[in-house]
């Protein structure tokens, strides 16, 4: 709900305040995710045959049920590569922005995840597929096969709708040299769209306070999850071993091991002693030699020219409205 002081763990007063009045003694006491706080109703005893003994965990929202049905840990990335690309992110030190959602660790309660959308996903990449490969996603892989890591310099910004992650729209190339250019070959703007939404991911991320760690993980899922190549430039780009997961119902998958994880948290029992039984991820590549130094400038380029893009007319959010405001007028006249 945005109304917690996540590091005093604590209601917003000023938060509280800006809703409604007597909202705190509405909302109750903040607990632990873990917490236990009672035993179920006597309706739901009588009318569905619950047990006496059915204990009630605290409530958590879909997204961190998500992380802990995901089995994230501390250092862990899950990425859903779908229509909008979404990251979940296990952050022991935040740093909140105006972009992206800070929330409260549901399964480490000294810990914190951080949540990104972004919204050009695989709508975009179905369209470089077919404008630059004939439609064919072994095309597109071939290509990501035969051009360089770092894509010798160029970079490409690939907005077709109004972007999340940064608030920007339009497609944006830059040469080696920083100039902005009409277009690239085709090989090459394959690589510039998949390596820039991987660079952006990793660029905001760490913004809100990420750091990679030696024993990180990359989960990855959604349709893209089942493109190699793709997953060998993610795996390049975050310098971290990328592993496929099965994640369908992953936030109920995750209230059922939390609500196991209730029962024991208060003998010390952590949530990964209680699913180490759990399928595994399956690991699909690993970091390039040498990838890790060629992208630490280039991230760096990256986020230097998304700030140009991001103050160009030709990007600006409020560039778009008037002209569209303007073509609406002119249709009426």
């Amino acid at each position: 709900m945005n109304l917690l002081q996540i590091r005093d763990k604590i209601w917003s007063t000023a938060c509280l305040n800006a809703c409604a009045p007597g909202l705190e003694e509405k909302l109750g006491p903040v607990v632990l995710s873990s917490s236990v706080l009672g035993s179920v109703s006597p309706y739901y005893i009588q009318r569905y045959g619950f047990s006496p003994d059915c204990k009630v965990v605290a409530f958590t929202g879909d997204n961190p049920a998500s992380l802990a049905g995901m089995k994230l840990e501390e250092g862990d990335i899950a990425i859903s590569l779908g229509t909008s690309d979404t990251l979940f992110l296990w952050i022991k030190e935040p740093t909140p922005a105006l972009e992206g959602h800070i929330f409260c660790n549901p399964v480490d309660s000294q810990a914190y995840m951080a949540l990104l959308c972004f919204k050009n996903g695989s709508l975009i990449r179905e369209r470089i597929r077919d404008d630059c490969a004939s439609g064919s996603w072994d095309e597109f892989s071939k290509a990501l096969k035969c051009t360089v890591v770092g894509n010798n310099g160029n970079l490409g910004f690939y907005f077709d709708v109004i972007e999340i992650t940064p608030e920007a729209v339009g497609i944006h190339r830059f040469n080696r040299d920083n100039n902005k250019v009409p277009d690239f070959p085709k090989e090459v703007e394959i690589r510039a769209l998949i390596e820039g939404q991987f660079m952006a991911k990793r660029i905001h991320a760490e913004k809100l306070g990420y750091k990679i760690m030696p024993r990180t993980r990359i989960l990855a899922t959604g349709g893209a999850s089942y493109n190699k190549e793709i997953l060998q430039v993610l795996s390049d780009v975050f310098s971290a071993p990328v592993y496929t997961i099965d994640t369908a119902n992953s936030a109920c998958l995750g209230c059922a091991y939390r609500a196991i994880h209730g029962l024991v948290a208060e003998t010390s029992v952590s949530l990964v002693d209680v699913v180490k039984l759990a399928p595994e991820p399956r690991l699909v590549v690993t970091p390039t030699a040498g990838a890790d130094q060629l992208y630490q400038p280039l991230l760096k380029r990256y986020a230097e020219l998304e700030q140009k893009v991001l103050y160009s007319p030709n990007s600006s959010i409020l560039a778009k409205l008037q002209e569209k405001e303007k073509s609406k007028t002119s249709s009426r006249n």
